[in-house]
């Protein structure tokens, strides 16, 4: 069976039995909304290190080209909500769905979502959903206007966007939320050739208040076949803080490790502490500055050629200008700075690379009903 066709059929299944899950509650009888989603991130991004070839680095999967006016994101979507069940479908285009989803075969390259699911219990507070699903990792999404700054963090852009499988939900009180999930591996919606073993992944989201949010996320699992399996343990551990009406702070602490080989005792270790702090200066305007660190000695994350591997300290500072909810104009300039030539250049690597980037984003929805 194709690809595109066993996707397709999950996602009528999951819908199909969640109508028909409804259909035998008088709860389900409310008619469900539908809406019309979209987004386009157009984008300007000049590198001072003028590297060549179709991608500026290869550990950056969003705004990831030199010199050159592109689309890094564009999406389509459709959306239907119901007290007892839901479903999404996104389909997207641009730079991020060439460079995120490289290893993905035809069409699934231009699925961004596609996921069904249903309540479980009468007060919709526990949900099943089934797909290809938002990953339940980090503060960032691929999605630019929903973040505090234009370009994505080194944790966000080599951690899971998303993942394909399974997710068990349920949100207690209204402010504690616990999810776990079964899903094909880490950022995949096929499993990797010869992997007989799906992964596993749990969340716990508290939000006291708007002002207030502390997540942790986890993943367990391997992105190796069998015959070389390493097993991958992963936590996310991120708090987003709103200060006063002007000022916010996140911050985050990814860290993983890796069996060094099959069945070996030895791990290594990666980890990445961020820091970003958003101060809204006027109604229409809004800043950011981002310092960040990531360090993968052993290249499990990121490869690199060279004997200390991929130690990076980046800081970054935004200018954003936002008219109207859900459109937003960008200015962002971003310096990393690694311990050894990492960056790829015009003429071999670098040890640091500076870039100066502009977008121009808007995302919108249109309910196509009324309850």
């Amino acid at each position: 069976m194709k690809p595109y066709v066993r996707v397709i059929g999950i996602f009528c299944f999951g819908f199909a039995s969640a109508y028909l899950y409804g259909q035998g509650d008088s709860s389900a009888a409310p008619n469900p909304l539908y809406s019309v989603t979209g987004f386009v991130d157009a984008f300007y991004v000049y590198d001072f290190n003028k590297p060549d070839g179709d991608f500026r680095q290869s550990f950056l999967y969003n705004h990831n080209r030199h010199n050159e006016f592109n689309l890094n994101l564009g999406l389509l979507g459709f959306h239907l909500e119901h007290p007892r069940y839901r479903a999404h479908l996104s389909l997207q285009a641009g730079t991020y769905a060439i460079d995120n989803y490289a290893e993905e075969p035809g069409v699934l390259k231009h699925v961004f979502e596609a996921w069904a699911g249903f309540a479980l219990d009468k007060r919709s507070s526990l949900w099943l959903d089934a797909g290809i699903l938002p990953s339940h990792i980090g503060f960032e999404s691929a999605v630019s206007v929903e973040n505090w700054t234009l370009t994505r963090s080194l944790s966000a852009e080599n951690s899971p966007y998303f993942l394909t499988g399974a997710r068990l939900s349920y949100i207690s009180d209204g402010h504690w939320q616990f999810a776990s999930l079964v899903v094909n591996g880490w950022q995949r919606i096929q499993k990797v050739s010869g992997n007989s073993h799906l992964s596993f992944g749990t969340q716990v989201l508290y939000t006291p208040s708007g002002d207030f949010q502390i997540n942790w996320s986890t993943f367990a699992g391997t992105d190796d076949p069998d015959t070389q399996r390493r097993m991958r343990y992963f936590s996310n551990l991120f708090g987003r803080f709103q200060i006063s009406q002007k000022l916010g702070i996140i911050t985050g602490f990814d860290m993983g490790i890796q069996q060094e080989t099959k069945g070996s005792n030895i791990y290594n270790l990666w980890f990445t502490p961020t820091i970003i702090g958003q101060y809204k200066m006027h109604r229409y305007w809004q800043t950011a500055v981002r310092v960040e660190y990531y360090q993968d000695p052993d290249g499990v994350i990121i490869p690199t050629d060279v004997s200390d591997g991929f130690r990076t300290l980046g800081v970054s500072l935004n200018l954003d200008y936002v008219p109207v909810p859900g459109v937003t104009g960008r200015l962002e300039a971003r310096w990393l700075r690694g311990r050894e030539p990492v960056f790829r250049a015009e003429e071999g690597m670098e040890d640091q690379d500076f870039f100066i980037g502009a977008s121009l984003a808007v995302k919108f929805g249109v309910g196509l009903n009324s309850p």
